[in-house]
């Protein structure tokens, strides 16, 4: 694997300031290692998050990790970092915590910096969740539109497993507004785009709905 190349380019210049006697680069190459410094913490907070989905014990570092990423790309103007960080901390109150009170605030800022930068995966993700969070309110039709519309950015994507997962929810709508035609029918396209990208945790969760909501 190759080093990041803000990594290598605070080593040049580094190596400029020390043997060139030019210390200009000094202020670009710590801006670079502040960035690489919140997509690492960044990541190691989502990697906490999928050992939570494995066993569902707590770390609490988790919470803190998304929110030192989230404060260090607003320090650096990065509106984009922001959005997925902030993303990432409102999820972990709506999935961690079951907090929806602290968790919308995170949700809706993330979409919006989401879409104000052209961030298309993290929008479909906000989307996503901020649908959830209607859902459990029993606001069904704001949670099909927020649905569907993360649905449509993730075609658009080509992210065939976030568009299958979003499929179980809209089925798990559809059978409760009696639409059970319709919810089979999204359970089978599921199916179909699951097994395509071999997304083996999706297909397990169209197995539980199929169960649940008695469905062929």
């Amino acid at each position: 694997m190759t080093r990041d190349i803000r990594i290598e380019q605070a080593g040049l210049h580094y190596e400029t300031a020390v043997f060139g006697g030019d210390a200009s680069g000094l202020a670009a190459a710590e801006r670079g290692l502040d960035g690489v410094e919140a997509d690492l913490t960044l990541a190691r907070g989502r990697v906490l998050h999928a050992r939570f989905l494995a066993d569902r014990v707590e770390d609490p570092r988790e919470l803190e990790l998304f929110e030192r990423a989230a404060a260090r790309y607003r320090e650096l103007g990065d509106a984009r970092g922001e959005g997925e960080a902030l993303f990432w901390t409102g999820t972990f109150h709506q999935v961690v915590r079951g907090d929806a009170a602290a968790a919308l605030p995170a949700l809706e800022r993330a979409l919006a910096l989401a879409t104000r930068t052209g961030d298309l995966l993290t929008a479909s993700y906000a989307l996503r969740h901020l649908g959830i969070a209607a859902h459990i309110a029993g606001d069904l039709p704001t949670a099909r539109e927020r649905l569907e519309e993360s649905t449509r950015l993730r075609w658009e994507l080509g992210f065939l497993p976030g568009v299958a997962a979003n499929l179980v929810g809209l089925a798990h709508l559809a059978a409760q507004q009696d639409r059970r035609e319709d919810a089979a029918a999204l359970l089978a396209e599921a199916t179909e785009l699951a097994g395509t990208a071999e997304a083996h945790g999706v297909l397990n969760q169209i197995t539980e709905a199929r169960k649940e909501l008695a469905l062929p």
